[in-house]
């Protein structure tokens, strides 16, 4: 356990004295949190218009269902294909690229008059999504570690933020202008933010020069989740924690549907404003990881997502309750998922877009698996049984860093040594 941290000592200290003289401000901070919100949206904007979108191209049922189902495809394919490159590529021009590359997926959904091109262009548009993850990534080796955990906290609210109001957004915009006038709205936007990230961000990332080809690159991504124990067990966590995200996010709009309440969609759409309450106070997950205190802030918050589904068991009484469940799983799930970036991230600076990449494909899986669970056991069981399928995913979680906790080396007594080097240099 103490060779562990200090390797990671070592690696930070010379990533700090190595790093690029770039001062990450918190505007840039925020523009990175947008951009990544904008992007990540993308993959969500289709859920509430797949019957008009059926509708205006004459889809059947079946075919309409598999737009989300591609789109997440593209999403997992992206994850480990493309958002390696950011460990080996420049990320400034990575990053523009993948977005103007996204700006013509865009496109070809919002132009598509045939199923075949609608769904080759939602495919490509979750492929091209996850320069998400790369943005996350860079805006990681920017910051100073010491202050790594607060950085990946607010640019990960802006990936929260973005899938619970991407919904909401595009349910308005499609009332007002049709469901393509919400993919021309994004690629406009898209288009925007390349611009600004082109102008704003550094000439030369913090990826180091290699001559790792790409066949090396995916392979070596396959290598660290082999070597490194701490980056499997929290990839495990994240993908507790996303299935028990899904399990509500992808159910809820079928309870409030139907009686007592017949809400329309969009008064359903709008429920992802109450959980952007408990994405903005995950942020000080990322201040706590910075003080040292990740194994206890991973507990608290698998604590209370666990919690989270009691008021959520209430949801067909009272909106109350939903409420706050609902802030309650959002802001335990955002304090999990920070924490583990920011520590597998600090074991390997130099990889971590590919570990970072190879975490978010256990998200991708958690989140599927969260979906189909829920939805099939809906019809079959109720609200009630979602919610205990909900419960386990996130009991499982709380039972694993229980038995982990002792056992697993972490990156904390890392972060409070290089803390005091910083001190003692100042």
């Amino acid at each position: 356990m103490p060779d562990n941290g200090e390797a990671v000592t070592r690696r930070t200290e010379a990533r700090s004295e190595g790093g690029s003289a770039f001062v990450l401000s918190r505007g840039v901070v925020m523009l990175f949190a947008v951009a990544c919100g904008a992007a990540v949206a993308n993959v969500y904007y289709s859920q509430p218009l797949l019957v008009t979108l059926g509708h205006d191209l004459a889809m059947s049922p079946a075919l309409v269902g598999s737009v989300v189902t591609l789109t997440h495809v593209g999403y997992g394919l992206g994850l480990f294909f493309l958002v390696p490159l950011g460990d080996v590529a420049d990320r400034r021009r990575l990053i523009v690229a993948q977005l103007l590359l996204l700006v013509v997926a865009l496109a070809v959904v919002a132009a598509a008059d045939t199923a075949a091109i609608l769904l080759a262009g939602m495919a490509a548009t979750g492929l091209l999504a996850v320069v998400t993850q790369t943005l996350v990534a860079f805006a990681a080796s920017l910051a100073p570690p010491a202050e790594r955990g607060r950085v990946v906290g607010l640019v990960t609210s802006g990936v929260v933020i973005g899938i619970l109001l991407a919904r909401t957004a595009s349910g308005l915009i499609a009332d007002l202008g049709g469901w393509r006038s919400v993919y021309l709205a994004s690629a406009s936007l898209t288009a925007l933010l390349a611009l600004v990230l082109y102008r704003v961000l550094p000439h030369h990332g913090d990826a180091p020069a290699t001559t790792m080809r790409y066949g090396q690159l995916l392979r070596s991504t396959v290598t660290l989740f082999a070597r490194e124990r701490l980056v499997r067990l929290r990839a495990l966590f994240g993908l507790l924690i996303f299935a028990a995200f899904s399990t509500l996010w992808s159910s809820v709009a079928l309870p409030l549907s139907e009686a007592p309440y017949f809400l329309p969609h969009r008064a359903i759409g709008a429920l992802g404003l109450i959980g952007v309450a408990g994405a903005l106070a995950a942020t000080v997950a990322g201040r706590l990881n910075d003080r040292g205190l990740s194994r206890r802030t991973t507990g608290i918050a698998l604590a209370l997502l666990a919690a989270s589904w009691l008021p959520l068991a209430f949801t067909r009484s009272s909106l109350w309750a939903l409420a706050a469940g609902v802030i309650l799983l959002d802001l335990a799930v955002q304090a999990v998922h920070v924490t583990n970036q920011t520590l597998i991230y600090a074991l390997h600076p130099d990889a971590g877009s590919r570990l970072i990449g190879g975490y978010m494909v256990f998200y991708s899986i958690g989140s599927a698996t969260g979906a189909i669970a829920a939805t099939s056991l809906y019809t079959v069981a109720g609200w009630g049984a979602v919610c205990a399928l909900g419960a386990a995913f996130s009991c499982l979680g709380l039972v694993l860093w229980a038995f982990t906790r002792h056992t697993t080396p972490d990156t904390d007594a890392a972060t409070r040594a290089y803390r005091g080097v910083s001190t003692q240099n100042s």
